[in-house]
């Protein structure tokens, strides 16, 4: 063990900058608070990881309960501040119960909930008096929210909403089980159809079993040893449940006492604040993830010696390899990168919230287009990037010990929630074509699409990289990501333009138009 710690001593002797001016948190404060937390945990045995692969699904679950409860007694005992809070959690570094209730529970009622509504459940739910989870999916239909079945018909003589899942298919999939969950149906009031979120108690806050009507399972073990088998993703299904009509979120739109569909004054767009938001955390724990994989195959890189032994002495370190650098260091860039990014959709989140206070929905297809996009590209990439440095710790890298199949495990689910990677590039190539589109109309592109204004110029763009250094040039590595993606770009409009029915064209060139996604998402990365 000594001569493996030498062996990273030298190697960090070797650095020329400084390493705390390395640390990226976004800020001294940021860092200060991860740094705070992350001690917190690693000093308390409470929080150990280490036997985590070797228990079986029940003693694994159990073991996340336990954690994650003893985490909310220290945040209270601590009165750790909401930033400290959510750190600490993940610190804890283990998917639990709570993550959902957090992330999208609490977040679904502040964004769509009422003032009445969020005073009722807030209090509750910050004091974990109310446990929530959100419960979108079902087994039939995820990313086409329109294609949902499970149905929500209001009956004026009650004032409620008969909430029903009339086929297999309609079954709430792959979420949590707990007290409450807000969930989405189409909405049936007066021969109206649209689709509405409510939340609805779905066990008894008595003795926390299921209410009448109301069927809850576990949909088994899922990828990996540990992973996502710590906590309970199950199956709802609904069965003429009878709830109360202020349950339904009526922020943005409601239902009358007689049954009339409304929209509310707050504008229909705030929803997509929150989406927002959610997406750019994931871009930023992209950077995480990856850091931490490329974190643990550079040591190894480091530690570990393969052939090249002269007349006995030391074997060179892999680390040394011009093809293991080739593979390892574009890992380590990306984790920057994608930090970098994190950091600015955060700025964009909280432009676009400032914007729609004011009805100012200018820059909502931009922010949408950019965080699904990001979102795709970071996950799948950081997925891939996990999965390269377990192969670059060779046989050790499949060591669960190595910490690397677990990582993956935990990670990978982020290329499919929070909307399916290809659907969302998708997205992003229909929001290029709309911009190619009213160039026309002289109206010119802003944001991340302006360099599509330049057009013209860009299809003429021949690179003048001469040697290697030039690679080092910003401007010159920025004109060749532009003209590429703008290239892309327009060859996607010129074959649309070939058809009369647009869908038709979509599904024929899909695969075009996602590699023109993908080329502009990265174009975002390496400006931002």
């Amino acid at each position: 063990m000594e001569d493996i710690v030498d062996h990273l001593a030298f190697e960090r002797n070797k650095t020329q900058f400084d390493v705390d001016e390395m640390k990226i948190a976004g800020s001294l404060h940021a860092f200060e608070v991860s740094d705070k937390m992350a001690r917190l945990v690693a000093s308390d045995p409470a929080f150990r990881k280490d036997d985590r692969v070797v228990l079986d699904r029940k003693a694994l679950f159990m073991n996340t309960l336990r954690k994650t409860a003893y985490a909310w007694k220290r945040i209270i005992e601590l009165r750790l501040s909401e930033e400290e809070a959510a750190m600490l959690r993940s610190f804890v570094d283990q998917p639990a119960f709570t993550d959902l209730h957090w992330g999208m529970f609490v977040p679904t009622i502040k964004g769509q909930g009422t003032e009445e509504q969020q005073q009722k459940w807030l209090p509750l739910a910050h004091k974990m008096q109310i446990i929530g989870c959100y419960a979108q999916t079902e087994l039939g239909h995820g990313s086409n929210v329109q294609g949902l079945e499970k149905t929500a018909t209001f009956d004026p003589k009650t004032d409620e909403f008969v909430i029903h899942s009339p086929t297999l298919t309609s079954s709430k999939d792959i979420f949590l089980r707990y007290d409450f969950n807000s969930f989405d149906a189409d909405l049936n009031s007066g021969g109206l159809v649209d689709w509405v979120s409510l939340s609805s108690c779905e066990r008894s806050l008595d003795d926390h079993l299921p209410l009448p009507g109301i069927t809850v399972g576990d949909i088994g073990m899922k990828f990996g040893n540990g992973a996502y088998n710590s906590m309970d993703n199950g199956v709802l299904r609904f069965d003429y449940v009878w709830i109360p009509r202020n349950q339904m979120l009526m922020r943005v739109s409601q239902v009358t006492r007689e049954g009339k569909y409304v929209q509310s004054s707050v504008p229909r767009q705030l929803v997509y604040g929150t989406m927002v938001n959610v997406r750019q955390t994931i871009v930023s724990d992209a950077s995480i993830a990856l850091s931490r994989a490329v974190c643990i195959a550079t040591r190894y890189s480091a530690v570990r010696r393969q052939f090249g032994s002269k007349k006995g002495g030391l074997e060179t370190q892999v680390i040394d390899y011009k093809t293991q650098q080739a593979r390892l260091f574009p890992l380590l860039a990306s984790a920057y990168a994608f930090g970098f990014v994190g950091e600015w959709l955060k700025w964009l989140y909280m432009d676009v919230m400032k914007r729609l206070q004011t009805s100012d929905f200018s820059t909502l297809p931009e922010a949408h287009a950019c965080t699904a996009g990001l979102k795709s590209l970071t996950t799948s990439a950081t997925a891939d990037g996990i999965e390269e440095c377990r192969k670059l710790c060779g046989g050790h890298g499949y060591l669960c010990s190595s910490g690397l199949p677990e990582l993956f495990a935990v990670y990978i689910p982020s290329c499919t929630y929070e909307g399916d990677n290809t659907v969302l590039l998708l997205q992003v190539a229909r929001h290029l074509i709309k911009t190619i589109s009213q160039l026309g109309s002289r109206k010119k592109p802003v944001g991340t699409t302006s360099y599509i204004g330049r057009v013209e110029q860009l299809m003429q763009y021949h690179s003048d990289f001469q040697k290697a250094e030039d690679g080092l040039k910003p401007n010159a590595v920025l004109g060749a990501f532009e003209a590429r993606a703008a290239k892309k770009v327009i060859a996607c409009a010129q074959n649309l333009s070939k058809f009369t029915n647009p869908e038709e064209g979509f599904q024929e060139f899909s695969v075009d138009l996602v590699e023109a996604a993908v080329a502009h998402c990265q174009l975002i990365v390496v400006s931002k």
